[in-house]
C-alpha cells in the first residue's frame, strides 16, 4: 500500500504526458533467480515494499527479465492495488530461441510479447511499453502503428523507447506527430557519471521532444557506490570500462563529496542525475531491501553548484564531432559575429 507522507518521494510528470510518477523508478531485473543471481520471491517482496513504503509508484520490468519471473512476481505484488502503480515493461528480446519471430521489433513479436506480458503481470493494461533495443531491421512506421493500435485497444497507455539511435527516435516522434499516433514520452539509456556519451545526441534529442530520460545503471554497476574502492567484488568484470583509471577517479570524487555532506556515495551519484536541467528519473535496481533503502536516501540530498561543477569536471568526456566543433572559439565568433556571450542559448547539454 502506498502511504501518505510529506517526507517521501515527490512526483514528476513523465515526458509530455500527464502521467505522474515518483522521482525514482524501481528496476526489477533482479526479481527472480533464473539467471544465477537475483532475489527469490520473499526477498523481492521486501524490496518492493521498501520502495512502495517510501512513496514510490513507478516500476520497471521487461518480458526478458529472469525469463518472465520478474513480471510474474511484480504482477502478484501489485494485484491488490493495481491502479496505484505505474508499470513499465518492454518487448524486443527473445522468449523462445526456436522461433525466429519471437524476438526483435516487428509487429508480430510486439503483439505476441504484449499478450504474454499481460498474462504474466495478471493485468488488463500496461502503463508504459518500451521498445527494448533497436533491431535495425523493422520499419519505423510498422513499430509506431503497432504501438498506437495497442494504445487504442487500451492494452498499453503510453510508449517509450530504449537503447536506440537518436536519429531513429527523432524520425519516429516526428512521424507520430504528423500521423496523429502516440509519441514516445520516455527514453531509457545507460547514463551515469561514468557513462556520459549519451549527452552527445540522445539527451539533446530527448530535450527537444520533451521526453523524460530514465537512466539504467545509474551507479555504473556499483562502481559509483564506492564498493570497488573498498575492494569489494561485483558482477562486472575487472576489464569493464567501469573499472578503469577514469572511472576510479570519478568514484573517488563521488566519495569525497559524500564524505563532505555526510551521505552515501550512491546518493551523490543519483542526485547528480536528478539535478540535471532536463527531466531525469534514475532506475534503481536492487536484490536486497537494504540496497533500496540506501538508494532512497538520495531524495533528501541537495548538491551545491560547486559539487555539480566538480562532478562535471571529473567526469568530462570527449564530445566528439560536431558538438566539440561547435564549442571552438573561432566557430562561435564566426557563427555569431562576436555576440555569442550576449545571446541566451537553449539549455542543451554540453
Amino acid at each position: 500500500m502506498i502511504k501518505e507522507n510529506n517526507n517521501m518521494m515527490k512526483f514528476k510528470t513523465l515526458g509530455r504526458s500527464g502521467l505522474k510518477v515518483s522521482e525514482l523508478c524501481l528496476g526489477t531485473m533482479g526479481f527472480g533467480t533464473e539467471n544465477g543471481w537475483g532475489a527469490d520471491k520473499e526477498v523481492s517482496k521486501q524490496v518492493f515494499d521498501t520502495y512502495v513504503n517510501a512513496g514510490g509508484n513507478f516500476l520497471d520490468t521487461a518480458n526478458f527479465y529472469t525469463k518472465g519471473t520478474s513480471e510474474v512476481f511484480l504482477g502478484e505484488f501489485i494485484a491488490a492495488e493495481r491502479d496505484s502503480y505505474v508499470v513499465a515493461t518492454k518487448y524486443s528480446l527473445y522468449e523462445n530461441t526456436k522461433q525466429v519471430n519471437a524476438s526483435g521489433n516487428s509487429r508480430k513479436n510486439m503483439m505476441r510479447s504484449v499478450e504474454a506480458s499481460l498474462k504474466r503481470l495478471n493485468t488488463g493494461y500496461i502503463d508504459l511499453m518500451y521498445l527494448h533495443i533497436w533491431d535495425n531491421l523493422t520499419p519505423v512506421d510498422e513499430i509506431l502503428r503497432g504501438l498506437d493500435d495497442l494504445v487504442k485497444q487500451g492494452k498499453i497507455m503510453y510508449i517509450g523507447i530504449s537503447d536506440t539511435p537518436a536519429w531513429v527516435i527523432s524520425k519516429a516522434n516526428t512521424m507520430a506527430e504528423l500521423m496523429g499516433w502516440s509519441q514516445f514520452i520516455g527514453l531509457q539509456v545507460e547514463y551515469s557519471l561514468i557513462q556520459r556519451t549519451v549527452e552527445r545526441e540522445l539527451i539533446p534529442m530527448a530535450q527537444h521532444y520533451n521526453m523524460t530520460v530514465l537512466p539504467w545503471a545509474p551507479l555504473a554497476g556499483g562502481a559509483l557506490s564506492g564498493k570497488y574502492l573498498r575492494g569489494e567484488r561485483g558482477r562486472i568484470k575487472e576489464t569493464s570500462n567501469r573499472l578503469n583509471e577514469r572511472s576510479t577517479n570519478i568514484a573517488r570524487e563521488v566519495v569525497n563529496i559524500a564524505n563532505d555532506l555526510g551521505v552515501e556515495p550512491s546518493s551523490v551519484a543519483l542526485k547528480w542525475l536528478m539535478q540535471q536541467s532536463f527531466s531525469c528519473i534514475p532506475i534503481v535496481g536492487a536484490t536486497k531491501p537494504q540496497q533500496v533503502a540506501e538508494n532512497l536516501k538520495c531524495v533528501d540530498v541537495t548538491l551545491s553548484d560547486e559539487h555539480m561543477s566538480r562532478l562535471d569536471k571529473i567526469s568530462a568526456y570527449d564530445l566528439g564531432f560536431p558538438a566539440a566543433f561547435f564549442e571552438e572559439e573561432a566557430v562561435k565568433k564566426n557563427l555569431f559575429g562576436g555576440f555569442y556571450d550576449n545571446i541566451q542559448h537553449r539549455n542543451f547539454v554540453k
